[in-house]
């Protein structure tokens, strides 16, 4: 993913202004529900604003503790944002992707004790390549990025076998024609911080540690005529790396590479893209690249060789 163009737009003045015309407007709305319950004909007076000195001295002198306590959080709350936010880029977005996978990888599911065989997804199962969307959403403020990105994958297939299968403890015929479904969706949440940030110099550059989770939840499925066989799996997966970009034409042509990956006992997890990215008019980018998203598990019932691996295009849209 990349993240799209800044722009610092509070004001300090216009902030505080904000936050205690609230606070003062709250403190006596509350007043007023005080009176509705101890002497409704005076709340009912009251209305929705005091209407002499007197009313407005009874509602603060009855408030003053809480008011107090509600002006010092507000005056610490603006204090440390009012400081932090005014010299910091605020940016926000959406981004949607459209991805063109090729899917190859095996698959071998155990069950109490009986091994499984090694499933190529494709010549076994007869799963076929699939494209989808991706929709995600970003905010930033100065070196920090989130994003959250959604997609959902579902791949099938329909082949006659031609040899006999064990899939999850169950034994599939030769010569039998079986249905196979890969099913997953996928959260995949993003938090990057800026290193290095060169924006100024030059056409831009600029390289981020990337920290990221993906949480999948899916099942896959093989069923005949007179089996069916179903593994669910939900996971999350954390993942370690880097964001780099490269302004290559001032604030019209960039390039982006995101690598991303985490090796762990019985596994590795592999996403990166490369991509250019054009912006012909402010705050809306066009993008083309290529993404390869992998994962190689290898548990003690379960192993898993999946890779998806394709072209993209996106269009984002950043305040």
């Amino acid at each position: 993913m990349s993240f799209g163009k800044s722009l610092s737009w509070f004001d300090r003045d216009a902030l505080n202004f904000l936050v205690l015309s609230t606070v003062t407007y709250m403190d006596h709305v509350r007043a007023k529900g005080f009176w509705d319950k101890h002497d409704p004909a005076f709340g009912k007076k009251l209305g929705t604003e005091p209407s002499s000195l007197k009313e407005q001295t009874i509602i603060f002198a009855l408030e003053e503790g809480r008011m107090k306590k509600a002006f010092l959080w507000m005056i610490c709350f603006v204090a440390v944002f009012g400081m932090a936010v005014p010299g910091q880029a605020f940016e926000f977005g959406v981004r949607g992707h459209y991805w063109f996978p090729e899917l190859s990888g095996n698959l071998r599911v155990d069950e109490s004790g009986i091994p499984g065989d090694t499933l190529d997804l494709e010549s076994d199962l007869g799963l076929d390549d699939e494209s989808y969307p991706v929709i995600e959403g970003f905010v930033g403020l100065g070196n920090h990025h989130l994003s959250l990105s959604y997609y959902k994958v579902d791949y099938s297939g329909t082949e006659t076998l031609t040899e006999t299968i064990t899939f999850a403890g169950e034994t599939f015929a030769i010569d039998e024609q079986v249905s196979s479904s890969l099913e997953y969706s996928v959260f995949d949440f993003m938090y990057q911080y800026d290193l290095l940030d060169l924006e100024n110099i030059l056409a831009g550059f600029s390289l981020g540690a990337v920290g990221r989770v993906k949480l999948f939840d899916g099942k896959v499925e093989i069923k005949s005529s007179a089996l069916t066989e179903r593994e669910s799996f939900t996971a999350p997966i954390p993942m370690l790396g880097l964001n780099l970009h490269l302004g290559i034409l001032a604030d019209l042509l960039e390039a982006r590479v995101l690598a991303t990956g985490m090796g762990y006992g019985g596994g590795t997890i592999f996403d990166g893209q490369a991509e250019i990215s054009l912006t012909p008019f402010p705050f809306l980018d066009i993008h083309g690249g290529y993404r390869i998203f992998s994962i190689d598990v290898d548990a003690d019932d379960v192993e898993f060789d999946y890779d998806t691996s394709g072209p993209y295009v996106a269009v984002t849209l950043s305040f």
